[in-house]
């Protein structure tokens, strides 16, 4: 069965940092786009990051754009998402999504409807 597990998550204050780890079960990762998406609560699920299959493309959502960095390990077919400077408003729950569209080498628009594989998220809270 194919899925993804992400971990890394939990309560932290504001100015301070999390890494959220997305490792596949049951397939490798090495040939899909991934992205991280969030959703906090009342509103849709939105997009984070996204990386293509190598690493070498990577696409940041405005709000996060020099705080959150994307990066991926194939050979621990794991993908990141370095979280500094959390803020209140990035509270959330993260997801990550694998992609099952082309052009995986790139990063693309980093929306939902390109992904296919979810997994069952993790807890961002940012407080004091």
């Amino acid at each position: 069965q194919l899925a993804v597990v992400e971990s890394g998550g939990g309560l932290v204050q504001p100015g301070g940092s999390l890494r959220l780890s997305c490792v596949g079960s049951g397939f490798l990762l090495d040939t899909n786009r991934v992205g991280w998406f969030r959703q906090a609560p009342g509103k849709e699920r939105e997009g984070v990051s996204c990386i293509g299959n190598t690493g070498t493309d990577t696409v940041y959502k405005e709000f996060v754009k020099g705080r959150f960095t994307i990066s991926r390990d194939n050979a621990k077919n794991t993908v990141y998402l370095q979280m500094n400077h959390l803020q209140p408003e990035d509270t959330a729950v993260y997801y990550c999504g694998v992609s099952w569209t082309g052009g995986a080498r790139y990063a693309g628009p980093c929306v939902e409807s390109d992904f296919g594989t979810w997994g069952q998220g993790t807890q961002v809270t940012v407080s004091s």
